[in-house]
């Protein structure tokens, strides 16, 4: 049973496995940990009974994680997503639906104890003032910005839903100990946005030129510093890891997937900004490789592999959450941009955009994307989940957590593992 534990590589692992890994995973460890330089599975820990949140869904949907320092090690901040959401057909076209559309973005306060992850703390996203017109409230909901920008919404019935400009959906959350407040990042334009402690929105970062998107939204300050070729995201794969340098200097954010520049189908870039948080303007941004998905066996759509977070050990050296849709990539991968080309203002090189450029095209153009290293994979654990979405280090210690989704349509738990990864 250990050695299974340590090989296992098929997508889903039934209830009773995932169950018993917290269990035994520890037994495991001296055949994991031979040599004292690889990673070790520490714990799994379980959100056993998920607070109901209406309509028969229970809270879920954590797509962060973040630990401040002076907390606990075992303490953490996680961030869901934009709420429940589904589809239905709408005179024959399957559009996007929102089951609990006053539902708010919540950062969550959590700790591990055990097998168990309990929620200490629930921090809905609100205005400083005025009044949300989904939610009624200061509170914001997670429904789409701007009428042919964004997802058209709708509720379960399939009657439409007025858009809501400060709707957020949220990906990522990241702690900036100088100013004592939370960065998140965002898909819809996409975003990143500054918050208190308590949940109140101080400013939203939004694609050079989009400001006068944001004239029916006055309670939000808009600052327009991030690329504006950041408005060709794909809708569901905007901004996405976050992290704060350790001095609080730099913030680095991700997209998910590579921009429609002018479409992702084959592209291996994924452009990695960086702001001084200062000024708030964008100062460099990188290209990221992913890995070529023809190479996998079966291969993988290259569109469909993702950065799904970020956690800043420098100024210059990231750790990525890199992971498919599938289960063929779950990697933590380090990074190091000290090097890598600022592709900030890059248009085309031979009349072709940076998305279309092969990696011989690349390397012509004089891009040098950062040098990585695999640091763990998932899979050689036994990992069972498609979205593998927030991941923090504390030490030596990284733990990561999935977006269950909610767990509509699906069976996954919420489940925080925590290796030990001497190497970082």
């Amino acid at each position: 049973m250990m050695h299974r534990i340590r090989t296992i590589r098929i997508g889903v692992l039934s209830m009773g496995l995932i169950a018993m890994v917290g269990i035994i995973a520890l037994a495991a460890l001296p055949a994991l940990a031979a040599n004292p330089k690889n990673p070790s599975l520490l714990n799994v820990a379980q959100l056993k009974n998920p607070p109901a949140l209406g309509n028969g869904i229970n809270m879920g949907g954590f797509s962060a994680l973040t630990h401040l320092p002076d907390d606990p090690a075992n303490v953490f901040y996680t961030m869901t997503d934009r709420g429940p959401n589904g589809s239905v057909k709408v005179n024959g076209v399957s559009q996007t639906a929102f089951p609990l559309p006053t539902f708010s973005p919540t950062i969550l306060k959590i700790e591990v104890v055990g097998d168990a992850i309990n929620i200490l703390q629930h921090i809905p996203l609100q205005l400083a003032h005025g009044t949300d017109p989904i939610t009624g409230t200061q509170r914001i909901s997670g429904v789409s910005n701007i009428a042919g920008l964004d997802e058209a919404p709708y509720d379960m019935a399939g009657n439409p839903l007025p858009y809501d400009p400060y709707g957020l959906d949220t990906e990522g959350i990241a702690y900036d100990g100088k100013t004592d407040t939370f960065w998140l990042s965002e898909e819809y334009r996409p975003s990143l946005i500054e918050v208190s402690r308590d949940g109140t929105i101080l400013r939203r970062l939004v694609p050079h030129g989009e400001a006068s998107l944001f004239t029916n939204a006055p309670n939000i300050p808009i600052v327009d510093t991030l690329p504006a070729n950041f408005n060709l995201r794909v809708q569901n794969k905007g901004l996405e890891g976050i992290a704060v340098t350790p001095n609080g200097r730099y913030l680095y954010a991700a997209l998910q997937g590579p921009l429609a520049n002018p479409d992702d189908s084959t592209s291996r870039v994924l452009r990695i900004i960086q702001v001084d948080l200062s000024t708030l303007d964008t100062v460099q941004e990188f290209a990221y490789l992913t890995p070529d998905g023809s190479s996998f066996n079966p291969p993988v759509a290259q569109n469909k592999i993702f950065i799904s977070d970020l956690a800043a050990i420098g100024n210059s050296t990231l750790l990525v959450d890199e992971r498919d849709s599938k289960n063929a990539i779950k990697n933590i991968v380090k990074i190091n941009v000290a090097q890598a080309t600022n592709i900030l203002g890059f248009t085309t090189f031979q009349g072709k955009t940076l998305e279309q450029l092969s990696v011989p095209e690349l390397q012509q153009a004089g891009i040098v994307t950062p040098t990585r290293s695999l640091i763990l994979d998932l899979l050689q654990f036994g990992y069972p989940f498609q979205k593998v979405e927030g991941m923090t280090l504390v030490g030596t210690q990284l733990s990561v957590v999935n977006d269950n989704d909610f767990d509509i349509g699906g069976t996954d738990p919420t489940q925080l593992w925590t290796f030990n990864v001497p190497q970082i």
